[in-house]
């Protein structure tokens, strides 16, 4: 039964031994592991901080990105809309222009067509009045082919000059 209690000089020197051992590992080791827990929490916590800047760093940049990026959107929309308004000035410019050409061609035409038009009307005119005198002519010498013709025609336009 010796094996089941322990007797008290046991007990003493175990107590002694764990004091022992319990002062030197707080010299020695518990004040190392201390300070290195110490210096983890400080690490652990600085990192903290350092996530927590970082996270409103980045929120401060997406704003700022967000910013730019409606700025960037308003500028497109701005530049598109000037794009759209002188594309429709010069469509305008252009179809004005060409108005003024097709009347300026117009006009020309119209005066071109009129000048030939009174060319072509003085031509006919020369060309039926030298019709009328050849007919003329040709009808005055059948009629005026023989002596007594020509004297009858003579004596007619005598009388006739001398009536009047």
């Amino acid at each position: 039964m010796d094996l089941i209690l322990p007797s008290v000089g046991l007990i003493f020197w175990m107590t002694i031994t764990f004091l022992i051992v319990f002062f030197l590992l707080r010299k020695m080791a518990w004040k190392p592991i201390l300070g290195a827990l110490k210096d983890r929490e400080k690490s652990i916590q600085e990192a903290l901080d350092s996530a927590q800047k970082a996270k409103e760093e980045m929120a401060a940049l997406q704003a700022s990105n967000e910013a730019i990026l409606m700025e960037a959107r308003n500028e497109r929309d701005k530049l598109l809309k000037e794009a759209r308004d002188t594309k429709e000035n010069i469509i305008s410019e252009a179809k004005t222009g060409a108005q003024k050409e097709a009347d300026k061609i117009m006009q020309s035409a119209r005066e071109s067509i009129q000048s030939e038009k009174t060319a072509a009307m003085d031509e006919l005119k020369n060309q039926v009045a030298k019709l009328s005198i050849e007919i003329a002519e040709k009808i005055i010498r059948t009629e005026l082919s023989s002596d007594e013709k020509q004297k009858a025609l003579v004596n007619t336009m005598l009388n006739e000059v001398s009536v009047n």
